[in-house]
């Protein structure tokens, strides 16, 4: 008759195993109860928990504004700049009863930051990336008080860690079909915006400026039930420098609803949730390892078989993503209207030709050069080791054209030896064979 521990243990490696051969799907109760994880018990580090800290301390002090309460003020102590303002208009927000086309909600960002206000709204909606959580939600109420403080609100996970967002805490930008009061209709559906959806696709439900020539977009327009084609009254909504008559500007930090700003956002926002979900994969992964071997009375020095598979490909979806592979692209050129694509140039390391990850293109494409500029974030340095190392392993045979993805092959020679080069002069920590060219 077999042993009962070892019955015990067979069933449980089974059961494992079924486990390790299903896709990754986090419900919120995993988010808070998995050890591996922690989410609800973690003690955030992100950008706004240390402004926190600075105000609890007197060293930072919030200025209220009978304008817009406490955004500029918050925007100033985050970095945020005013000129990355994009404004939208559907009721896809939980102040939807004052977001209106007359009223959009605005939304400011950074590398790490989202901000958003509602005019009249009760509270600022505020989202940071932490290196390990991923993204974490805040409120900040906008009443003037001697001591703001931001309330870290979970229930924003109801939307934001989702299919949406990759089954992590993360970030999506929508694109609706708004009728007349900015409700998204239903029949239509919508989609999530990324940096590889069609021009023709995005920022439904959003108010755009800028130029760009015979291209169009949802941007700026209202629909009804009948259908999503679009109509030639509404031509007029395209290639707008200016959003006056539509609401009044000068309710707003600016009047532009930047083009090339909701550009750069559509990128971020999904490259923050794929390093997330490497990162999560990757805990998860070696945590059921862990657990496995302990009750085999293995010994837990090797990624096993299953481990690896799960870190390479969510490995594989991030180099992807972080080089550009199926990208939209565009037959007119892009210009936007506000300081935002100078700014945003300006902030990042330049190699010894002058040349930045940062740089914009917006003839043909959103940048000069296909590589994320996230490579950079905190984010992607805390990434667990063995996802770092698979990540840089096929960023490396990627840029070195000895990729088996045929995306990635599909990179001009030139653009891929740039990257490498611009990567080894401004990117630390980066493995030694990085300096070698194959």
């Amino acid at each position: 008759m077999m042993n009962k521990r070892l019955y015990i243990v067979m069933v449980f490696a089974g059961l494992m195993a079924l486990l390790w051969a299903l896709p990754l799907v986090h419900s919120q109760d995993q988010l808070q109860d998995s050890p591996a994880i922690g989410y609800r018990r973690a003690v955030s580090q992100d950008a706004i928990a240390r402004l926190q800290q600075r105000i609890n301390s007197g060293e930072v002090k919030l200025e209220y504004s009978e304008k817009n309460g406490y955004l500029e003020s918050v925007l100033k102590a985050l970095n945020v700049p005013v000129s990355s303002q994009g404004l939208v208009f559907s009721k896809t927000s939980f102040q939807l009863h004052r977001i209106m086309p007359s009223s959009p909600r605005a939304i400011y960002f950074n590398d790490e930051l989202y901000v958003g206000w509602v005019r009249g709204g009760d509270v600022l909606e505020l989202a940071a990336v932490d290196p390990q959580l991923g993204g974490v939600f805040y409120m900040l109420d906008q009443e003037k008080t001697t001591r703001p403080r931001f309330q870290r609100n979970d229930e924003c996970l109801q939307c934001h860690a989702s299919n949406s967002t990759r089954n992590v805490p993360g970030f999506l930008v929508r694109s609706v079909y708004p009728d007349a009061r900015g409700y998204p209709i239903a029949p239509l559906g919508g989609f999530i915006t990324t940096h590889s959806s069609p021009l023709k696709e995005r920022w439904g439900g959003w108010y755009v400026s800028g130029k760009h020539g015979n291209e169009r977009h949802l941007g700026n327009m209202r629909f009804d039930e009948k259908g999503a084609d679009y109509n030639p009254a509404e031509l007029p909504s395209q290639n707008l420098t200016a959003l006056e008559p539509r609401f009044d500007t000068a309710t707003y930090l600016t009047p532009y609803s930047d083009i090339v700003a909701l550009l750069v956002l559509e990128h971020q926002a999904q490259a923050h949730n794929l390093i997330a979900k490497l990162n999560y994969e990757t805990r998860l992964a070696l945590h059921h390892q862990q657990v496995m071997n302990e009750a085999l009375q293995q010994p837990n020095d090797e990624l096993s078989d299953s481990t690896r598979r799960r870190i390479t490909h969510a490995a594989e979806d991030l180099t992807r993503y972080l080089l550009f592979a199926g990208e939209a692209t565009w037959q007119s050129p892009i210009n936007g209207v506000s300081n935002f694509a100078k700014e945003f140039a300006a902030t990042g390391p330049r190699d010894k030709q002058g040349r930045s990850l940062r740089d914009l293109d917006l003839r043909r494409k959103l940048f000069r050069y296909p590589c994320s500029y996230l490579i950079y974030s905190e984010a992607f340095d805390a990434l667990p080791k063995p996802a770092l190392d698979h990540l840089y392993k096929q960023l490396w045979l990627a840029l070195t054209g000895q990729t088996k993805d045929k995306d990635l092959l599909a990179i001009a020679p030139e653009d891929r030896k740039a990257v490498l080069e611009i990567l080894r002069s401004t990117k630390t920590n980066l493995p030694a064979y990085f300096q070698r060219d194959n």
